[in-house]
């Protein structure tokens, strides 16, 4: 029997152990996402979704090490970046630019483990220069060039706005990278693994993913959730909002998700970030604002808002502009897309669906001379 469900809502297209969504509970190879948030850096959590398992210290400190030492990018970068047109999409300039770092990879189609692995680590370390190159071009300012002694959650903020972070904003900018990290087989992971199974490289994965990443309805949201919250402005605004969203059908985006039903376990930990930031910037009114909405939502609709919601303010009170949001969101899921992509090419089989045909049958074809339009409305 032909499979009827849209957008292959719980369908299960494959067997992964990287990561699970089980009774609203997010784990990365088994760990409970809430503990990994509270204790991990980023790099542990690349190296538990590469290698299967946590670091050893010496490990850990290894995988610090070639991360640094891949993060520059060719000069031919920066250029790039500051040719294209300043009104250009962020994340099609982002999907450019990691397409053009496998032209730079003399190795791109080499796919033995270790030239793989190799592609892994430039890849990782290169988007977050990338992407906080991107953020000051596009302010009319110069990149700055990373450190090779800071943690990739503090090296990229040095890069975005020239100084070193504060422990809150380096903390909260490692816990947004962890939560983000991976999820399971979304539109943008599904896409890496489809590219890849036909034993395409590394980079064209990537690529891809970024491309599905894009959309509004999945890496696009966060952006424009702060959008929403300067548009209100302040608290006293917020009941007349909802109202009027609720009444004209409006989306009201950070709230809801496909797969959690209980809400995103996600979100409380930016919930504790958001505060803590909003404090420390003197910007109080964006939480404020945030936990009005957020109780409006539930006592009205019975919505709870996902990681985009307050992962909003949380970037916007790091000094990140609303347009470099789902830039950064490919920053951290690159861990995650790496990750299943290696799996895909460890256990491959091409990704080949059918579809379900409803459309005309046995349709008589008429010689271009003897049509009418009669004939083809």
């Amino acid at each position: 029997m032909m499979m009827k469900t849209r957008g292959l809502e719980g369908v299960v297209a494959t067997k992964s152990s990287i990561c699970s969504i089980t009774n609203d509970t997010l784990r990365y190879r088994g760990y409970n996402i809430d503990e990994l948030a509270e204790n991990s850096s980023f790099e542990e959590i690349i190296y538990l979704l590469w290698y299967g398992r946590l670091p050893l210290k010496d490990e850990l400190m290894a995988l610090k090490q070639e991360l640094n030492d891949h993060v520059d990018v060719p000069s031919e970068m920066f250029r790039q970046l500051k040719a294209y047109p300043i009104d250009a999409h962020p994340m099609s300039i982002i999907r450019s630019a990691v397409s053009t770092l496998g032209i730079f990879d003399a190795h791109e189609d080499e796919m033995d483990e270790e030239a793989n692995m190799a592609k892994a680590l430039r890849l990782q370390a290169k988007i977050s220069t990338i992407v906080a190159g991107l953020g000051r071009v596009r302010q009319g300012r110069e990149p700055i060039a990373p450190r090779h002694d800071l943690s990739f959650a503090a090296n990229f903020l040095y890069m975005l706005n020239g100084k070193l972070p504060s422990e809150i904003e380096e903390n909260a900018f490692n816990r947004a990278l962890v939560l983000h990290a991976d999820h399971e087989l979304n539109a943008s992971t599904f896409t890496a693994r489809v590219c890849v199974a036909t034993l395409s490289d590394v980079y064209s994965g990537i690529t891809a993913a970024i491309g599905a990443l894009k959309g509004s309805l999945h890496g696009g949201a966060n952006g424009r959730v702060m959008k929403m919250l300067e548009e209100i402005g302040s608290v006293d605004r917020v009941e007349a909002y909802v109202d009027r969203a609720l009444k004209e059908k409006q989306k009201i985006m950070g709230f809801g998700h496909r797969v959690y039903k209980n809400g995103d376990p996600r979100a409380k930990h930016l919930k504790d970030m958001s505060y803590q930031l909003t404090r420390l910037k003197n910007e109080p009114k964006w939480y404020d604002i945030s936990i009005k909405l957020a109780d409006s939502l539930r006592e009205k609709k019975g919505l709870l808002p996902n990681v985009d919601f307050y992962s909003a303010s949380v970037y916007h009170c790091l000094g990140i502009e609303n347009d470099l949001f789902t830039p950064i969101f490919a920053v951290s899921r690159t861990a995650g897309w790496i990750a299943h992509i290696f799996e895909q090419y460890h256990n491959n089989r091409l990704i080949r669906p059918r579809a379900q045909y409803v459309g005309a049958e046995q349709v008589t074809y008429i010689p271009l001379d003897e049509r009418k339009r009669a004939d083809i409305i």
